[in-house]
């Protein structure tokens, strides 16, 4: 079963060998010697002291975004599909823009009053326990299927090696894990630079053997074309049918990519508002690694590469193998499979970061200590590993993919919350809830509509088949179909609308706005940005609220 895969799979036992001793040692890496006398608090195990400067978040916040499912599943989007399979790239490009302008708002206003999650922030700006807590468990469900498929490309790369089975699986997600436990966002943080590193070298070495090695790029797309020409299922043009789903998935997915908890995270980490946008403004350099990569899709169907087993993810791995020799693509799979390691820690420590932030210390423990908070998300981290490698092992590989595009359109639900809240709080609490509430319901029963097929086009599930909703439904002759959590986003932002309408014509008491305006512009050396352990459960103390409004720095 082995055979021929021994160098390969030496160089990536190798590779885990060494990232297994820098995650462990990351406990101690940039950690201040004062941390050491004391509890280790939730501000430094979940967001690493908030002290990242422009090198680490770069490469962290690459480290999150650009992940191993991506790099894997985008190749093989593009070898079944051929142009629709380049919308991560479209998405990305629409993205950089909002969360340029919108992050540092949020770094700013998080630092202010020791905010860990979002979901801190749209209860101080909203005034609502009960709308926290909703945001909080949305997003934890959302996250969970994304840090499921990174694991479907770790198995796509053990199957190309001739590794079948869970165990393998398991073995490596039980070493993240543990290193997780111990070293927190550091561990990622530190492996984020090693995998970013390797991934580019890995681009760069197939690029250039491609354009070697297949005799340009033109005979290239002339196989992908012909190949097209004879197959119901892709085209290097995006067909007409096709431009309105592409074009809202995109710009959904544009719009809910920061609010992802692994996203955050590395955002919260750094260590004033120019790193954030530093960091923020060089990610296009991985937007154009990812064009590339999905390039490698055309490249495999003019190498004549089939899918191993059925499983259309092992394109790229088997790729790699018909052009590098063992050495080579060993390195290669070590380079992806730590790809699947750093943003899958980076997401299950986001997620536990809102458990113990919004539901924990709610609901169980207001009074919880740092070092309590912390030992709750280390477990509650531990808790969504497993959650998601039970979802891997218990399902085929094509329901988890379709979870996870699910997953980004349940996510896109506290836009208002989030996003529209860092701008303005003329939103009611209620009917924020209202319209949280709104979107999921028609979200799901949209999806519920989506029939499942394969790629041939033949339906093999009538249900949750996928993300975009066929037009058909509204009695519209037409094939287009449009993004579900687009549309259950207009539900949402409608309801909200409409009830803060009615709310405010009630007189319907506003929860209280915590903020102020400055906050959303606080940087690193202003007075009002605060260590977690000078601040109460997320509140300035009310003496010091005062004095700080008056102009007078304030300190408990």
């Amino acid at each position: 079963m082995l055979g021929g895969h021994v160098t390969e799979i030496s160089v990536v036992i190798a590779m885990f060998g060494v990232i297994t001793v820098l995650g462990f040692a990351a406990s101690r890496w940039r950690r201040p010697e004062a941390a050491f006398d004391q509890k280790w608090g939730l501000e430094e195990w979940g967001l690493g002291g908030r002290a990242f400067g422009n090198g680490i978040c770069f490469f962290l916040l690459g480290g999150d975004v650009y992940t191993a499912y991506t790099l894997v599943a985008l190749p093989a989007l593009v070898y079944g599909l051929g142009a629709p399979g380049f919308f991560p790239v479209a998405f990305l490009a629409i993205t950089y823009p909002l969360i340029y302008v919108a992050l540092p708002r949020m770094w700013s206003v998080a630092h202010v009053h020791g905010f860990v999650t979002p979901a801190e922030f749209v209860r101080a700006r909203f005034g609502s326990s009960p709308l926290a807590v909703l945001v909080a468990c949305t997003t934890i469900i959302a996250t969970m299927p994304y840090i499921a498929v990174q694991l479907v490309g770790m198995r796509a790369v053990f199957q190309a090696m001739g590794i079948t089975g869970d165990i393998p699986l398991i073995l490596a997600f039980g070493l993240l894990a543990f290193f997780t436990f111990n070293s927190g966002l550091r561990a990622p943080a530190l492996l984020a630079i090693v995998k970013d590193l390797m991934l580019m070298a890995t681009v760069l070495i197939v690029l250039l053997l491609l354009t070697i090695t297949q005799g340009g790029w033109g005979h290239v797309f002339s196989a992908a074309s012909t190949q097209f020409a004879h197959s119901k299922g892709g085209s290097l043009l995006l067909p007409a049918n096709a431009q309105l789903s592409y074009v809202t998935l995109a710009l959904g997915s544009a719009m809910a990519l920061f609010l992802y908890p692994h996203t955050m995270t590395g955002v919260l980490a750094s260590r004033n508002r120019a790193t954030v946008k530093r960091s923020l403004s060089l990610l296009p350099v991985y937007t154009l690694m990812l064009g590339l990569f999905a390039l490698f899709g055309f490249a495999a169907i003019s190498a004549g590469v089939r899918p191993l087993g059925g499983n259309s993810t092992t394109i790229l791995p088997q790729l790699l193998q018909t052009n590098l020799n063992g050495w080579g693509a060993g390195l290669c799979f070590a380079a992806l499979s730590i790809g699947a390691l750093v943003p899958a820690s980076i997401m299950s420590i986001g997620a536990a970061n809102l458990f113990t932030r919004n539901i924990y210390r709610v609901f169980f423990k207001r009074d919880a200590t740092a070092g309590q908070e912390t030992q709750v998300s280390r477990i509650a981290s531990l808790v969504v590993k497993l959650g998601a490698l039970a979802v891997i092992v218990s399902i085929n590989v094509g329901n988890a993919i379709d979870l996870q595009l699910m997953g980004g359109c349940v996510l896109l639900q506290v836009f208002p919350a989030v996003a529209l809240g860092l701008y303005t709080n003329w939103f009611h609490r209620r009917a924020l809830i209202a319209g949280l509430i709104a979107g999921l319901v028609s979200g799901v029963a949209m999806l519920y509509q989506i029939p499942g097929t394969d790629a041939s086009g033949k339906v093999i599930s009538r249900h949750f088949g996928g993300d975009s909703w066929p037009l058909s439904h509204l009695g519209l002759d037409t094939k287009a179909s449009i993004y579900v959590g687009l549309v259950a986003l207009v539900v949402n932002l409608g309801v909200a609308a409409s009830l803060t309408w009615a709310c405010r014509w009630l007189g319907v008491p506003r929860g209280r706005d915590m903020t102020d305006p400055s906050d959303y512009t606080a940087d690193e050396h202003d007075t009002t940005v605060r260590r977690m352990s000078e601040l109460i459960d997320g509140e300035l103390p009310r003496q010091a609220k005062h004095a700080r409004r008056g102009g007078v720095a304030a300190v408990r």
